[in-house]
């Protein structure tokens, strides 16, 4: 069809960022604050598909939104007449929106058929959508038809034709019996592009009453059947055999046309007797490689994406044992118009010019038309400032107000193509969209991209600086992107840091920054090897990385590139993986993965299980040398060295090491010179000058290095002058008047020449003056005397020989020797902050007393003495160091109440300076340490004494001791706080008016004017009650305990165990009850029972005697206080064996079972002889339907076919005028019957139905187990 500017969103003009110059494309950003005040025509971002096909049931949604500055508003035409929406109560159209919504209920959707567009403008343009053509989607029945039998001989062909009723879309079509099973298809029998089911040749089982061809309707989700087909073969008069011939296409030649870009199916069936192999070919050229599929069974060739070069002549061979046949198809490609370039939008500043180009593709070639806000180029007033040439509008010299939506408009016979592009002429300020200091991170080496996104008219010029450098950055290592972009090739780490980018045009300019870190790559530094173990045996892998530490690594490992088994036999440790007892299945490669957030690394292994069973051993050795080593392609500075490997004995050679020989310079010591991978035998060496060269070469496997191969012949190269001069060249003095240059001398292989020297050249930095230069050889140093005290030189070494000087030597700077400082510090002053820290404060020295480099100053304090003790002795200084620039310091950890001295030094390189001034200062008072030694002594009924000493870091002067004391009960719960106040001189009390034979903890604690020191603790008991001191009497089978914290134990023996009571005065806390077997040699058993003096031992064995006793045990577990031991017996346990048979319940429990399986009997037999219809048969019959064609009962098949009957839908459907089915109104489709139902169909064969949806209501009521397969499963396998 040929679409003269039909409308259409401009899907493929994508619209970008400002990057560019007069025809570059500028999308006005949709962030709020940007978008604020300026204005954009509209650009349909959202439309309906040109041909449209609508479901009949349900609501017709015609898209159509659009964006612009302000928000446009919308319009539609219908069939080229405009449409008026308020006049259609039924069409509506959403809110800030084009897109209509089209309520068809109670209305046929074939009314609202029609080409419908779409219109978007606001005060600066309009946009048009694309002709978008609305058509219901039809399934109508098949034609009713009578089809007689089909009788066919043996061996002959055969043509069933489907010829289905014309859906839109077109249906799909198959063949399938009456139990929705696909007919068998094959080289022999099967289907053709327009669904007729084409035989080859006919065969005795072809003989069927039952070949059904079904058409699907997907848009609609209907199937339609044709009536079935009866095929009977006859063997009277078989046909022979003979050679293929063509059933389609016909003839020997034939023509096909496609469009570009849509799928080519060329279609080839053939009879013949034996069945014919098909075969394809392109002549004068190959089949599409990677386009192209057989299908059926070698009949059909499909090709997909076809281009134009796929047109020429296509062969389809078919061949049996009697001959061969040919067809040949030619193929034209044509091509709908397709786009390529569409016009892009356009922002432009006044008196700026711009190009909007259509460039497209097509064959025939499209035709191009223009169009501005919807309205054809050539109707609208004439613009100077414009001008059309074919596919191209030129705009020069814009002007304010301007801005329009350009419509571009190509077609052919086969389709059209249609692009909105709008032309914003504006005038904005520029802007930077990226957000400020965003943080960009790459790996070394890698390229990093820094944007720079911008908004402005005209265009604004970016521009790069990095770490506020005036320089602009536009060249190498930089590349400037037309978009902004900063782009650095392979980044190294010194191109980390600030960039700033400044976007300016002519009304204003706007920087922004972003950081760049470069990091370090992660790399794997020891691979996992391969390996091979034994099985039930140990593997381990090793995988050891090096990484950026500022990233974090993630190390996991992969079995043939899937996770590891969750197996606890694998484990993975930070730098390898082990598995345990390994099994043949744990045969495969296992990679080891470093991640970071920014790169990877990986290696594998491949990991061999083999039989731990004893095996004929495999001889690995080293490699024997290699051999016939060549010198080849020999140059003034290098040469090519290749050899021939020897034996690797089994194991693959890695690697070659080459070594070399200096005779002239170092005999008989060889040097490795470089490795080459085991699969390399040839290598290119650079050399040095002023060398004798002799090579030779090793291998190496896994056992080891090769001997050496013999040397290669010598290899002299010509003497140069030096490429390079000394390294590590440095200034220093070891006195205060010289200055010492040194550095590290050049090798044999460095000085490329006889006659190497140095020429050592030094002055005095900032003085101005000459050079001063010595020439000196075989020496790495050289000392220049008479020089100032620490001033700085500037110094350079020069290497020379026979053959000229080395380069240009890089200039350093050194220092002359250092001297003693000769001053102090000046104003030194202390002042105690707190009893353990001062601050220190002191002038600086100055630079030239200083006679060296600063490196900072030391303090040296000491404690003359503890202001509370007159006799103590001062302790050894000790030593703070500060820093060059620091004039305050603190002196931490010292004690409180003492005398302290200090002096401070200042010091260089060479040593300390003179001692300052000695200052005093004394600490104030702090809290003391806690007493020295405490403890309780002389306990009595009602009192305890305690004895103390002094702390022993009083740290002032004491003023009193605090003592506080509380009892502990014997589940160590503390009772009431007592406290007394005591004076300092005091250490000895005794505590009264206590409680007898009760635990006590005491509290002490000594002060000063600053407070309470440290406290230490202590416990004691007071002794027991006189009167609880006596012997209790001794009852009948009491046990009297051997110590006076028990009284009487008693015991109880019965069939649950012995229970053991008992009397406790004592006060430990851990009392057990110890029992074992009377004479036995082993353990006593132990029983916790603290808090109770009853206790049952469960678990004894009867008619066994065992021995009891009570302990009380301290917190070293040792035994305090012990009862006698009790013995106890318990008694044997009589027979309780019961008969159950004998048992009265029991007896009864039978006969009540008997009785109940009889009557149960009973009922069932008088129901199978009473009969009658079961519920579910009862309401089939209740709601027959006398539409519906009824089955056989005896069989369930389909009832006979009745040409006097109309087309019927299935049961419980409803079929419109138009064929179709309306979803809310069907209340029953296929799916019904997708797990059960009758099956059944309208007489004709129709059957329509739903794919998807819900059961049949009352499939609860009559859905029984004998039903058909489901028709719309079987549907969809085969689609």
């Amino acid at each position: 069809m040929n679409r003269k500017w039909k409308g259409a969103s401009c899907d493929g003009a994508m619209v970008l960022l400002l990057l560019g110059h007069m025809t570059t494309a500028l999308e006005v950003p949709l962030d709020s604050k940007v978008l604020e005040g300026l204005p954009q025509p509209p650009t349909i971002t959202l439309q309906s598909p040109k041909d449209y096909i609508i479901d009949p049931r349900e609501n017709i949604v015609i898209n159509c939104e659009a964006k612009g500055k302000p928000h446009p508003s919308f319009s539609w035409t219908r069939n080229g007449s405009h449409f008026d929406l308020d006049k259609d109560p039924k069409v509506t159209m959403k809110p800030s929106s084009g897109t209509l919504v089209i309520d068809i209920s109670g209305e046929k959707a074939e009314a609202y058929e029609g080409v419908y567009q779409c219109t978007a403008r606001n005060e600066h343009g309009t946009a048009v959508s694309n002709d978008i053509v609305i058509r219901q989607s039809r399934s109508p029945l098949w034609s009713k038809e009578r089809i007689e039998p089909v009788v066919v001989q043996l061996g002959v062909s055969l043509i069933l034709q489907c010829r289905p009723p014309a859906g839109l879309p077109p249906p799909i079509i198959f063949w399938m019996d009456p139990f929705f099973q696909r007919l068998p298809q094959n080289a022999r029998v099967s289907q053709a592009l327009n669904g007729d089911l084409y035989f080859s040749n006919v065969q005795m089982e072809d003989t069927r009453s039952d070949y059904i061809c079904y058409a699907r309707f997907p848009h609609t989700q209907t199937i339609q059947q044709k009536q079935p087909i009866t095929v009977k073969v006859l063997d009277n008069s078989p046909a022979g055999q003979r050679r293929p011939s063509f059933m389609t296409p016909k003839g020997t030649n034939s023509v096909a046309t496609v469009l570009r870009g849509e799928t080519l199916e060329l279609e080839c069936i053939a009879d013949g007797l034996p069945t014919p192999d098909m075969s394809w070919n392109k002549e004068k050229g190959d089949l599409p490689s990677g386009r192209f599929s057989f299908h059926n069974f070698q009949k059909t060739l499909r090709v997909t994406e076809v281009t134009e070069a796929d047109s020429g002549d296509y062969r389809c061979t078919a061949k049996n044992s009697q001959g061969l046949a040919h067809h040949v198809i030619t193929v034209m490609v044509k091509a709908a118009p397709y786009w390529v370039g569409a016009p892009r939008n356009l922002i432009l500043a006044p008196r700026e010019s711009g190009i909007l180009t259509c460039h497209v593709g097509g064959n025939p070639k499209p035709t191009i038309t223009w169009s501005v806000n919807g309205v054809p180029i050539e109707n609208t007033p004439k613009d100077p400032s414009r001008k059309v040439e074919d596919d191209t509008v030129i705009l020069s010299d814009v002007q304010t107000g301007s801005s329009a939506v350009y419509q571009c408009n190509a077609s052919n016979e086969f389709g059209y193509l249609l692009a909105n592009a709008f032309v914003n002429v504006l005038a904005e300020p520029p802007r930077v969209l990226t957000p400020p200091n965003k943080l960009y991170q790459v790996i070394a080496n890698n390229p990093a991209l820094l944007d720079c996104a911008f908004f402005g008219s005209p265009i604004p010029k970016i521009t790069w600086y990095k770490d506020q450098q005036t320089s602009i950055l536009n060249s190498d290592p930089y590349v400037l992107h037309i978009n902004g972009t900063l782009e650095i090739h392979a980044a190294q780490p010194l191109h980390s840091g600030k960039y700033t980018c400044v976007a300016t045009n002519y009304l204003a300019s706007k920087e922004n920054h972003v950081r760049l870190e470069v990091k370090e790559p992660t790399r794997i530094l020891k691979q996992p090897e391969y390996n091979v173990v034994q099985r039930n045996s140990k593997a381990v892998f090793e995988c050891k990385v090096k990484h950026d530490p500022t990233l974090t690594p993630i190390m996991s490992w992969l079995k043939d590139n899937e996770e590891l088994p969750d197996n606890e036999r694998f484990v993975i440790e930070s730098e390898s993986l082990t598995i345990s007892h390994v099994t043949e299945a744990d045969e495969g490669t296992y990679t080891c993965i470093m991640n970071t957030t920014l790169d990877q690394d990986s290696a594998s292994a491949v990991l061999t299980v083999v039989e731990a069973t004893p095996t004929p051993p495999i001889i690995y050795e080293q490699p024997d040398p290699p051999t016939d080593l060549e010198l080849t392609d020999q140059r003034e500075r290098s040469v090519q060295l290749t050899w021939t490997p020897g034996d690797e004995h089994n194991s693959p050679i890695q690697k070659f090491l080459v070594q070399y020989e200096d005779s002239l310079h170092q005999e008989e010591a060889w040097v490795n010179m470089t490795e080459v991978p085991g699969t390399k035998t040839t290598v290119h060496l650079d050399l040095s000058p002023y060398v004798y060269y002799s090579f030779r070469v090793l291998a190496l496997n896994d056992v080891g290095f090769s001997d050496p191969s013999l040397p290669s012949k010598q290899y002299r190269t010509n003497p140069a002058k030096p490429d390079e001069n000394p390294s590590e060249v440095e200034g220093f003095g070891i006195k205060p008047n010289n200055l010492v240059i040194s550095w590290k001398e050049l090798n044999g292989l460095q000085s490329n020449g006889p006659g190497l020297q140095y020429k050592v050249s030094w002055k005095q930095k900032d003085v101005d003056q000459e050079w001063i230069t010595e020439t000196v050889a075989n020496t790495s140093q050289f000392v220049v005397s008479d020089t100032p005290t620490f001033s700085a030189y500037e110094i350079k070494v020069q290497a020379e020989n026979d053959y000229g000087t080395g380069p240009t030597p890089e200039v350093v700077v050194g220092y002359s020797g250092e001297d003693l400082p000769s001053a102090a510090p000046d104003s030194v002053q202390v002042e105690a902050l707190n009893d353990t820290l001062a601050e220190v404060r002191w002038e600086p020295v100055h630079l030239s007393a200083v006679r060296g480099r600063l490196q900072g100053y030391k303090l040296y304090y000491w404690r003359e003495r503890s202001l509370h003790k007159e006799d103590s002795q001062p302790e050894e200084a000790q030593v703070l160091v500060f820093g060059e620039n620091k004039t305050d310091g603190r002196l931490p950890g010292l004690h409180p109440y003492s005398l302290y001295s200090l002096d401070m030094r200042v010091f260089n390189g060479k040593g300390e300076g003179p001692p300052s001034a000695r200052q005093q200062f004394e600490t104030p008072e702090g809290v003391p340490g806690q007493p020295a030694s405490f403890r309780v002594t002389e306990p009595s009924l009602d009192s305890l004494t305690l004895v103390w000493t002094p702390p022993e870091e009083e740290n002032g002067r004491l003023t009193l001791y605090t003592l506080r004391y509380q009892p502990v009960n014997t589940t160590s719960e503390l009772g009431p706080m007592e406290e007394i106040i005591l004076s300092p001189n005091e250490t000895v009390l005794t505590v009264s008016n206590l409680k007898y034979s009760t635990r006590y903890k005491f509290y002490l604690s000594a002060s000063t004017v600053k407070g309470s020191g440290p406290t230490v603790t202590e416990e004691g008991v007071t002794i027991m009650d006189e009167a609880l001191l006596r012997q209790p009497t001794i009852a009948v089978g009491k046990v009297r305990s051997n110590l006076l914290a028990f009284g009487s134990v008693n015991s109880s023996v019965g069939e649950n165990g012995a229970v053991i009571s008992w009397e406790y005065w004592g006060v430990n806390k851990n009392v057990y009850v110890e029992y074992n077997a009377e004479n036995s040699k082993e353990a006593w058993i132990k029983k916790l029972v603290n808090g109770t003096q009853t206790y049952l031992i469960k678990g004894l064995k009867p008619g066994t005697s065992y021995r009891v006793r009570v302990v009380a045990k301290d917190h070293l577990d040792q035994t305090i206080h012990s009862t006698d031991e009790l013995v106890i017996t318990v008694p044997a346990m009589p027979s309780r064996q019961l008969d159950i048979a004998t048992q009265g319940w029991f007896i009864g429990l039978m006969c009540a079972i008997a009785l109940l399986i009889l009557v149960l009997l009973i009922v069932c037999f008088i129901k199978r002889n009473k009969g009658g219809k079961y519920p579910v048969k009862e309401k089939e019959d209740a709601h027959q339907d006398p539409e519906i064609q009824p089955m056989k009962e005896d069989d369930g098949t389909f009832g006979e076919y009745s040409d006097t009957e109309d087309h019927k839908p299935l049961k419980g459907s409803r079929t419109p005028s138009n064929g179709t089915v309306k979803k809310d109104d069907s209340d029953d489709s296929l799916v019904d019957y997708g797990e059960g139902g009758d099956g059944q169909f309208n007489e004709d064969g129709s059957f329509i139905g739903q794919y998807s949806g819900k059961k049949e209501k009352d499939t609860a009521e009559g859905n029984e187990s004998s039903e058909a397969p489901s028709p719309v499963n079987a549907m969809n396998s085969f689609v």
